[in-house]
């Protein structure tokens, strides 16, 4: 099966998710594997991961809701 049959997301660079912080609040940020996103809890925000880049724009971001 080729890559472009069966895609597996990329995983960003372990350190780098160390070094990360929220743009907005400057807080701690949740990695969340299965959906390729950084979740800020306080800023109830989740930053998408691309092709194994985290996106930290906030227009970029989706809006955590309960």
């Amino acid at each position: 099966m080729s890559q472009a049959e069966n895609p597996e997301p990329r995983e960003p660079d372990p350190k780098l998710l160390e070094l990360l912080v929220c743009p907005i609040t400057h807080g701690p940020l949740v990695y969340d594997r299965d959906a390729q996103e950084l979740i800020s809890k306080k800023a109830k925000l989740a930053f998408p991961i691309r092709d194994g880049v985290p996106i930290m724009l906030e227009g970029e971001a989706r809006n955590l809701t309960k």
